[in-house]
């Protein structure tokens, strides 16, 4: 592994599957819109979503927010994350809208949701129980998993390593 960052985050990596070694261990990726978005045919998606980097609407039916679901890195300060999309119920992505630039929303309790993003190197993440936690203003929520025996819900609650860091990496900069 390459050099190492103050308070010992690796810098870079040497790549197993390119076999390239890379100055960054990214510690975030996200998806740009929720998975159902990809299953409206592109030629209707103007006219059938509302999409922009935070929420998305799509046949005014389905009401996604896309938030951090954080892992902590055992040992370390930082945490590793995904930039995930969960689907709300109407009302509490309406509640969610209407306070997204009103300072003390991080009080308002926690809103149920599903998981609508599929994240590589797990188990099929669709539909997983998620409560999304707004933080202040110009913050992204936070999604928490609910406790159940998925790897992704065990790694959120114990951490991962460095090595599982870069497994991901690997397995988001040279899919398939």
């Amino acid at each position: 592994m390459g050099g190492r960052r103050k308070g010992g985050t690796p810098r870079g990596y040497d790549c197993r599957v390119c076999g390239k070694h890379h100055a960054e261990l990214p510690l975030h990726y996200g998806a740009e819109a929720p998975l159902a978005y990809y299953a409206i045919p592109e030629a209707e998606r103007d006219e059938r979503c509302l999409l922009n980097p935070d929420m998305c609407i799509i046949d005014g039916e389905h009401f996604f927010i896309v938030g951090n679901l954080e892992i902590p890195v055992i040992g370390h300060a930082e945490h590793f994350s995904w930039d995930v999309w969960v689907s709300l119920s109407k009302d509490n992505f309406k509640r969610a809208y209407q306070l997204w630039t009103t300072p003390g929303r991080e009080s308002e309790p926690p809103y149920f949701g599903w998981l609508s993003t599929r994240l590589p190197g797990y188990p099929d993440t669709l539909h997983l129980k998620t409560h999304v936690h707004t933080r202040e203003v110009g913050r992204r929520p936070r999604v928490e998993l609910e406790p159940t025996d998925h790897p992704l819900a065990v790694e959120q609650r114990a951490g991962i390593t460095w090595d599982r860091v870069r497994e991901i990496a690997e397995l988001v900069l040279h899919p398939g």
